[in-house]
């Protein structure tokens, strides 16, 4: 009996929050998406619930989070935060831009990009698994295990979002670059039968440190940062005992627990795949980048690989633009990822143990009280440090976030967040700008949204193209914006002006 057998534009494997929000961007732009997800529904898992800033702005500028008041961009919003678990931090970010650090579970995040997803009509296979990746010149065959038996998906693009341990990855035969661990970590959901007696928040002690979050009247998060030798093997189970066992051990005193609901292990082990891209396979999030989770900054580098990759994926897919503009999404990104590796790997040697590290932790903890060593490292974290440079670009604001600026526009005031709901490139022009310009843009506006604004914000450009991701494409002032710039940078991001389809069916280099 043959395998059944279908086709479609993109599958995305894995649909946990990186995988649905990919989805949910690709749905949005009408590019067929599938997603397969092993999982029957959202696991309820007590990891990875920080949204930093940027991570809080962009889905501001998709309409998944909305600011309580206009606010301002001069005014600013301000948490603390640590480093390497020292609470010596303070991440601001604009009242413009919704709060600095935001709390949702993975579940409810995943849940909320799985409903946006469905609306926009992606199609999500729950229950199935992906067990081959064949790539190949004009399409990528997919071999997943149902319920019924067997199932073939021949797709023009695949992405991987299926974390650390990656079949996509590992198929397509893509690379990485790895450290070793250098402390083994356990975490857990239990009842702690003496919470009062608990230190909450990051504690250090014998060994190690711990990380409790501690409820006196349910269940509560307990993380243990153990640094003896020699480490456990990675994927060892976990028991009580052990949990139990490791927080007594740091902090030198009894933890009582018991109705475990959860039990995990984690490391600082380090990967970063050495490409994102071959041909037609990508991959996203925890498929690519695998770091100790200090700071709560994996969820957030993965969610930005899906509003990266989203827009990009889309033009290419639709024929608009050629696969070239998918290597921006390793140039990018990667960049972004390898700082985060070497973020969590300066905490996790801070955080090494000893008499001989107090006088380093001590010295750190005051450069990071500084106004300007404080910001420097709570905007690596936060994510709103992140910009694209580019050798080439004609303006300092070319790779420089978008923000949130308030516009007087045709249709009545408008955000940047506003104006970036539908996912759409935007091409801003001020009173001031060259009518030539939205001449110029004309041929692109089956994909772009020109814009005439005015601000009552200071704004340092007269035209500007912003992508759908937030990030500037191009900007000029009055003196370089010309025509013939304009048009070099659409068709640099959004591919040539439209005048026959590119063929879907090209061969694809990676």
């Amino acid at each position: 009996m043959s395998t059944p057998y279908e086709q479609t534009t993109v599958v995305v494997v894995g649909g946990g929050p990186v995988g649905m929000l990919l989805a949910a961007e690709l749905a949005q732009q009408r590019i067929d998406t599938v997603v397969v997800e092993e999982q029957p529904q959202p696991r309820d898992i007590p990891r990875a619930g920080t949204l930093h800033a940027r991570t809080v702005q962009s889905l501001l500028r998709r309409g998944y989070l909305r600011t309580p008041f206009p606010g301002s961009l001069t005014s600013r919003h301000t948490t603390g935060f640590h480093f390497g678990g020292l609470p010596v931090l303070e991440i601001s970010a604009p009242t413009a831009e919704g709060v600095p650090v935001f709390h949702r579970s993975q579940e409810e995040l995943e849940a909320l990009f799985e409903a946006r997803a469905r609306s926009l009509g992606a199609d999500i296979r729950r229950g199935q698994r992906v067990e081959t990746v064949h790539p190949g010149p004009r399409g990528v065959r997919v071999g997943i295990a149902t319920g019924d038996g067997e199932h073939t998906l021949e797709a023009d693009w695949v992405v991987g979002c299926d974390g650390a341990r990656s079949t996509v990855r590992e198929q397509a035969g893509i690379t990485s670059t790895t450290t070793p661990p250098t402390f083994s970590a356990l975490i857990g959901r239990v009842r702690l039968l003496d919470p009062l007696h608990v230190p909450p928040g990051w504690t250090h002690g014998r060994d190690g440190w711990t990380l409790i979050n501690v409820n006196p009247h349910g269940h509560s998060r307990v993380l243990t940062h153990d640094f003896r030798r020699p480490l456990p093997p990675r994927h060892a189970p976990v028991r009580l005992d052990d949990l139990r066992a490791a927080a007594e051990h740091i902090l030198g005193r009894p933890v009582p627990m018991d109705e475990p609901t959860y039990l995990s292990r984690f490391s600082d082990f380090t990967r970063l795949a050495d490409t994102y891209r071959t041909g037609r396979v990508l991959l996203a999030g925890d498929a690519a980048h695998v770091h100790a989770p200090l700071g709560g900054q994996g969820l957030n580098t993965g969610l930005q690989d899906a509003f990266n990759l989203g827009w990009k994926l889309a033009l290419v897919a639709r024929g608009d633009a050629p696969p070239e503009l998918l290597d921006s999404y390793t140039r990018e990104r990667r960049a972004v990822a390898a700082s985060v590796i070497a973020n969590t790997r300066a905490q996790a040697a801070l955080m090494r143990p000893g008499p001989e590290n107090d006088p380093l932790r001590a010295l750190v903890a005051d450069l990071l009280r500084t106004p300007e060593g404080g910001r420097r490292v709570a905007d690596e974290i936060s994510g709103q440090s992140i910009a694209h440079p580019d050798p080439d670009a004609t303006s300092p604001l070319q790779g420089s976030f978008l923000p949130n600026h308030r516009f007087d526009t045709p249709d009545g005031p408008r955000t940047t967040a506003e104006l970036l709901t539908p996912a759409l490139p935007l091409l801003l022009l001020t009173p001031n700008a060259d009518p030539a310009l939205a001449a110029a843009a004309e041929p692109w506006t089956d994909r772009l949204l020109v814009v005439p604004v005015d601000s009552p914000d200071f704004l340092e450009w007269q035209a500007l193209l912003c992508r759908p991701d937030g990030y500037t494409a191009w900007a000029a002032t009055d003196a370089d914006a010309n025509p013939r710039a304009l048009t070099t940078a659409l068709t640099r991001w959004l591919g040539p002006a439209r005048t026959a389809p590119l063929p879907s069916s090209a061969s694809v280099s990676g």
